[in-house]
């Protein structure tokens, strides 16, 4: 998709947090978004996404996002001064309102111009998506 679509400039692909878990899930996407700062968003989110155990069990406290963040190589003192400032609460809180507003209940979500993906979709149902998509504003992607 990011040859076919991305790349060319088709389809733009936008990360949104939707902390909807609680509390640890609300701090862990602010630490996301503190790895983000320091330009390691995704290394960051897959080191989360590895470590995931119970909702709201402690799995991700502020100790061992830290740790998380070490184990990616970022800046430990810059990021837990980000993670602990509460600097990216709002941009957490901010997504989550949207994405409830828009109705989306869950994860993984996906908008494509307005037409909704829900869950885990294999690779040609975003096809699927995009083509109906362009097809509609008259647009052929070269890749497909």
């Amino acid at each position: 998709m990011i040859e076919s679509y991305i790349e060319d400039g088709t389809l733009r692909f936008e990360w949104r947090d939707f902390a909807y878990l609680g509390q640890e899930s609300r701090t862990a996407a602010q630490a996301a978004r503190a790895a983000q700062y320091q330009g390691k968003f995704w290394e960051y989110h897959d080191a989360l996404y590895r470590n995931q155990g119970s909702i709201n069990g402690g799995t991700f406290s502020d100790e061992k996002l830290i740790e998380l963040a070490k184990e990616v190589g970022l800046d430990t003192e810059s990021f837990e001064s980000d993670l602990t400032s509460g600097r990216f609460e709002p941009l957490v809180q901010r997504d989550l309102q949207e994405a409830q507003d828009a109705g989306i209940q869950g994860t993984p979500s996906f908008t494509i111009n307005g037409q909704r993906l829900v869950g885990p979709q294999p690779l040609e149902a975003f096809e699927q998506a995009i083509e109906e998509e362009l097809q509609k504003t008259g647009s052929e992607s070269e890749g497909a």
